[in-house]
């Protein structure tokens, strides 16, 4: 990896980001329009929209991350940008890395704009600190950046790229622990959510949610999101093609 090269992808990406206004409204602003409406959905419930809401301020910068880099990805192989690209001297890593850049600033103003709507606009109740829920879900939205650049190599076509989200992405919402809690599920299911990196996120964001200090298992949780993201990015670059057939 060359450090000057990865700045320039990231760099690249983001002047092609700035003149898609359309995708920076769905990256920004579509995960604040959703905790919104939850919120009013629950008006006459608060305690409910806390218990959801906090689950929800991770899922919500993780699947739009998805969708965008998923696409964003694809669309250069298609195009033939990524095979000119790997004719120069830039190495996979380069490119994988320097993509994660790109979206993982676009993740950072993401998640901040949720989680401040969250806590200081939609009264999210919290027992710890409102920046242990923006750390969780930062790492949401570059799990989501991660698996998008992943799965982008397994797809011909933006549709295809899309018909992953089903596949990747709502077994784990299923199972995460949103809808029941994971030790009631069946043994299978229960063993199954908990190898899904999303299973953890919910889990973190619920430790911030009840305990006032930083704990063990928020740790734990934190490092497994952290690490699932960085294992996805590994096998992204190592399935990484110049174009797709």
């Amino acid at each position: 990896m060359n450090l000057s090269r990865t700045l320039a992808t990231a760099r690249r990406v983001l002047r092609q980001l700035s003149h898609d206004p359309r995708t920076i409204a769905l990256l920004l602003l579509v995960p604040c329009v959703l905790l919104a409406l939850l919120y009013w959905v629950f008006d006459a419930n608060p305690q409910s929209f806390d218990q959801i809401g906090a689950s929800l301020l991770g899922i919500f910068p993780l699947i739009t991350m998805f969708l965008v880099t998923s696409i964003a990805t694809l669309r250069e192989r298609t195009s033939g940008t990524l095979e000119r690209l790997l004719a120069m001297p830039l190495g996979k890593g380069d490119l994988i890395v320097g993509y994660a850049l790109a979206f993982g600033l676009i993740a950072v103003i993401q998640a901040s704009l949720a989680t401040g709507l969250a806590v200081w606009a939609l009264d999210l109740d919290i027992a710890g600190s409102a920046w242990l829920l923006l750390l969780v879900a930062l790492l949401d939205a570059l799990l989501g950046t991660a698996l998008g650049l992943f799965v982008s190599a397994f797809a011909a076509s933006e549709f295809q790229a899309v018909q992953f989200m089903p596949a990747v992405i709502f077994p784990q919402i299923l199972l995460c622990g949103l809808f029941a809690p994971r030790d009631s599920m069946q043994p299978a299911l229960e063993a199954v959510s908990n190898v899904l990196p999303m299973s953890y996120a919910v889990d973190g964001m619920t430790e911030v949610l009840r305990s006032e200090t930083i704990t063990g298992d928020f740790v734990r949780d934190a490092g497994i999101v952290a690490g699932s993201a960085l294992l996805v990015l590994a096998l992204g670059a190592v399935t990484l093609r110049r174009r797709t057939a």
